[in-house]
């Protein structure tokens, strides 16, 4: 069997990038519902409801407990990892994305105040969405979870 053909048949990894692509999806209807406005590209994007990351090792953790056995040390490893990334998008990338937005208020209001003083430049403003509410954390962790139950 060839490297192609032995992912195709990894339903563990199918599982979790099918939990992937449901929450990337969900992330495009939500921002319609929410901001009313269309945008395609929330699917590819980070941070947002649910959390695509917590749903991929979430569904990742459940299969591989569903599979392995819970008492195995591929699921406690599956385990830890996942807790580690879902801590990271509800912490460190929460606060990356509150920290931008500050900044970015602050060299709008430099510019504003000293635009004769201020060369204007072509600065990228800093993303702002990069990480999950622990809420949105949780939701992409149950949709993991039941999709991997469903499916597995």
């Amino acid at each position: 069997m060839n490297f192609f053909e032995a992912v195709s048949n990894n339903n563990i990894l199918l599982v979790s990038l099918l939990a992937w692509f449901i929450a990337q999806s969900l992330k495009v209807i939500h921002t319609y519902l929410v901001d009313k406005r269309f945008n395609v590209s929330r699917f590819v994007g980070s941070g947002g409801m649910p959390s695509s990351h917590s749903a991929f090792v979430m569904a990742l953790t459940t299969s591989i407990g569903l599979t392995e056995g819970w008492d195995s040390p591929l699921f406690a490893l599956s385990f830890g990892f996942a807790m580690v990334v879902m801590y990271d998008a509800a912490g460190v990338r929460n606060a990356v994305g509150k920290q931008a937005v500050i900044i970015n208020k602050m060299i709008a209001d430099l510019h504003n105040k000293n635009k004769k003083q201020l060369k204007q430049k072509n600065e990228k403003r800093l993303k702002e969405l990069v990480g999950h509410t622990p809420f949105e954390v949780l939701v992409g962790g149950i949709l993991g979870i039941i999709i991997a139950i469903l499916i597995v």
